[in-house]
């Protein structure tokens, strides 16, 4: 038999369990609130923190630009040398690259390219195919039935498309030649470019390209015409950002002094791996 005071201390009873209850709640919800709020201060630190060191890089860039063309007392060699530049909290390293003292393969010969696949790591049997099939991807044949050959050949390996018989616009368009492969392509790439106007001499800093060279043709008038500015800034908390950009010092139009030719992002502590 339930009494007034039974039944009020079962009353009581579910009364405190509910407040406990809410009071369980509003604490659950209060921590995700606190977490969601840490999360978003945390994303805004983050974003915030790329955008200074873009910024930076981008302020060390063109601060290299000027270097390479200022009086010869303090220009900057595109020797790929270590330059220290510091923006406020942030540390640039930047290196600058003379592209004429790559290999472009819009311009060498077969014996060229084939000698430079050589020297990353290719079999000789493979840096002569390689080299010839770069070669036919960028001018075709001149030989009747050739172009149906090449066709057959890349729809055999399972491609949607064949050689097109023009020039390379980028390195990454070598991937897309039957028979190189990423890893191969990754070597080679800093020892190539499509931005140089004639095969590299005596003068490149490059050791690979050099021992590619056979009989190298002497170390012309020294003339930086492109260059790449590579820079890597790093920020608070180790936080990192890096990019290439490849700039044209003489300028094609009277009113710039430079012109941007290509700009890459590129996975920090990497200056050879592009992220685009």
């Amino acid at each position: 038999m339930n009494t007034p005071d039974t039944a009020s201390w079962r009353q009581g009873g579910f009364a405190l369990l509910i407040v406990l209850w809410t009071l369980g709640l509003l604490a659950l919800l209060g921590v995700q609130l606190v977490a969601a709020g840490r999360g978003d201060t945390q994303l805004a630190r983050s974003l915030a923190d790329s955008a200074m060191l873009e910024a930076a890089t981008n302020g060390a860039v063109q601060h290299a630009i000027f270097r390479m063309l200022g009086p010869p007392q303090q220009r900057w060699a595109a020797d790929g040398s270590a330059h220290l530049v510091r923006l406020g909290s942030v540390l640039v390293v930047v290196r600058l690259e003379d592209e004429g003292g790559k290999v472009n393969p819009n311009l060498a010969s077969a014996t060229l390219l084939g000698s430079l696949l050589t020297q990353v790591g290719a079999s000789p049997a493979t840096a002569a195919a390689l080299a010839a099939a770069i070669v036919d991807w960028r001018s075709g044949s001149p030989q009747p039935g050739m172009p149906a050959a090449q066709v057959s050949r890349y729809a055999a390996a399972g491609r949607s498309y064949s050689p097109p018989g023009e020039a390379f616009q980028s390195l990454g368009e070598l991937g897309l030649v039957l028979g190189m492969t990423p890893a191969l392509l990754e070597r080679l790439r800093p020892h190539m470019t499509v931005y140089s106007d004639a095969d590299p001499d005596g003068s490149t800093r490059d050791p690979v390209v050099t021992a590619a060279l056979d009989n190298p043709p002497p170390p012309g008038e020294p003339r930086l015409a492109v260059a790449s500015v590579i820079a890597e800034a790093t920020g608070p908390g180790y936080s990192r950002f890096a990019e290439r950009i490849v700039v044209r010092l003489v300028a094609q139009t009277p009113s710039r002094l430079y012109d941007i030719l290509a700009l890459e992002h590129l996975v920090p502590g990497n200056g050879d791996a592009p992220t685009l």
